[in-house]
């Protein structure tokens, strides 16, 4: 069975998504090609997140398609999302993964350091991911991963590997071609007026991938 983690992975943000218009967005992209959606939501407004949370995995597998949970391991837990995306000031992964159990996605920012994937994959990491390769409205203080990590990574792992940071429809195909099999991406669909058409535009990529 081929991975969950590969293709567009698209990244809600609270402040590009009207509560108004969330699932409604979210839907427009997955319509439009995405084959991951991950709930981002920075705010501490705990209520808000649980209901949003759980009508998003509603949506998302009512579409066959897995949602991932970011940060929050307990609110993962909480609605049965598939899974949860953990960086640097973020729960332990090998705590996450009892957690949830070994069928959970659990995916690992590595930044621009092969030294953080090597742990992550000896926790058992289900997908590694680096960036940002390009300046990121969205972090814009983000570290830089230069191209040559995803080669690096290629050649070293056998699990999935996510880019993210600054990815347009013009810049992706040098990073599929240098090994990633998903592309994350917040502003490049939720910051444009046409969801749907934006992820399309990611989604084709894949089809000519490499």
């Amino acid at each position: 069975m081929s991975s969950p983690v590969q293709g567009l992975y698209a990244i809600t943000d609270s402040t590009l998504i009207l509560d108004h218009s969330f699932i409604y967005s979210i839907e427009q992209a997955i319509i439009g090609g995405a084959r991951l959606i991950q709930y981002r939501d920075k705010s501490h407004d705990k209520l808000r997140r649980l209901e949003q949370a759980q009508a998003l995995l509603k949506l998302c597998h009512r579409y066959g398609v897995p949602l991932i949970v970011n940060d929050d391991v307990l609110l993962a837990r909480q609605i049965g999302a598939d899974g949860v995306h953990l960086g640097r000031e973020d729960s332990d992964l090998l705590a996450a993964r009892k957690m949830l159990g070994k069928d959970a996605i659990i995916g690992a920012s590595c930044y621009n350091q092969i030294e953080r994937a090597e742990q992550a994959v000896m926790d058992g990491a289900s997908y590694i991911a680096f960036g940002s390769f390009f300046p990121s409205r969205i972090k814009p203080r983000a570290a830089v991963a230069p191209l040559s990590i995803l080669k690096t990574a290629r050649a070293q792992f056998d699990c999935p590997i996510v880019a993210i940071g600054g990815i347009t429809p013009d810049n992706a195909p040098s990073l599929l071609q240098a090994g990633a099999d998903s592309l994350a991406v917040v502003y490049g669909i939720f910051g444009q007026r046409d969801i749907f058409t934006a992820a399309q535009k990611y989604a084709k990529l894949f089809n000519t991938k490499p």
